[in-house]
């Protein structure tokens, strides 16, 4: 008796080469070919659309994602996903570890995967209605795992580190809510954002921002999670790429850290050795 292995999905369907079972002849994403009509006449945005949603987007959602992609593709040093894939790369490590530290650090609740995922949640349960927002972004938490992941400190999607709105930041949502529907939820942000922040006591975030843009494109939080997360790679691969060729005598933190020990010596050589 000769039991039957298959795994099951329902964004993907494969026709097996008929000499090599273990090849594919016809690739389907959602029921389109992937290689005989996808590929050939869609976009790069509009295949994503097709794998998250399972339906051809329109091309206002592909403009959207487009523009969204490249608001996040490097949010620069200053975010901490990205500092983490830099101390990957000037550690010398391979490729991937750096997009793991990247990945790692990206998917919490500080400007992270996580921190959006909340936010769209809160979309769902708010909407539109401002009294509603003030009331859960100060307490936004209703998880119980608690063992994953600990309350939030912060109102999700807004910086407690910040003063004023970064210049970056505003200029995309002036962008995005351009490109999404008038009566969506970047239109929204947009038109309540100063009173939000003055509730919260401090500025929108890019996680803030993110969010609306993925409730915009229909996405939910799990999916908004994914999107998120790798986004924001193109960033952490050039910033860790960067620091290893220019190695870590111009990264901070690790020279001032060297020391000499004149207390101990190499046993082999008789040279000082070092202390980290």
């Amino acid at each position: 008796m000769t039991t039957e292995y298959q795994y099951y999905s329902y964004i993907w369907q494969e026709e097996p080469e008929p000499a090599n079972p273990f090849a594919a002849r016809a690739c389907y994403c959602r029921g389109y070919d992937v290689y005989g009509d996808v590929i050939p006449n869609a976009g790069w945005f509009d295949y994503l659309l097709l794998l998250f949603k399972g339906e051809r987007p329109a091309k206002s959602d592909t403009a959207l994602l487009e523009k969204l992609a490249m608001v996040l593709a490097n949010v620069g040093p200053r975010e901490a996903s990205i500092r983490a894939a830099m101390n990957g790369g000037v550690a010398g490590t391979n490729h991937s570890s750096a997009l793991m530290a990247a990945l790692a650090v990206g998917g919490g609740q500080y400007g992270g995967s996580q921190e959006l995922s909340i936010c769209i949640k809160l979309w769902g349960e708010c909407r539109f209605d401002l009294e509603s927002w003030r009331n859960r972004l100060l307490n936004p938490d209703d998880d119980e795992r608690a063992d994953i992941w600990l309350p939030m400190e912060h109102a999700p999607g807004f910086d407690p580190n910040g003063d004023v709105t970064p210049t970056p930041i505003l200029q995309s949502l002036d962008l995005l809510s351009a490109l999404a529907p008038a009566d969506g939820a970047l239109a929204w942000l947009k038109q309540n954002r100063e009173a939000l922040e003055q509730h919260v006591g401090y500025p929108l975030a890019m996680s803030g921002l993110a969010a609306a843009a993925m409730v915009d494109l229909g996405l939910n939080e799990d999916q908004g999670n994914m999107l998120y997360l790798f986004l924001r790679l193109p960033g952490a691969a050039v910033h860790a790429l960067e620091q290893k060729q220019m190695g870590w005598k111009k990264f901070p933190f690790y020279g001032p850290a060297i020391e000499l020990d004149e207390s101990a010596t190499d046993s082999g050589n008789g040279q000082e050795a070092t202390n980290q």
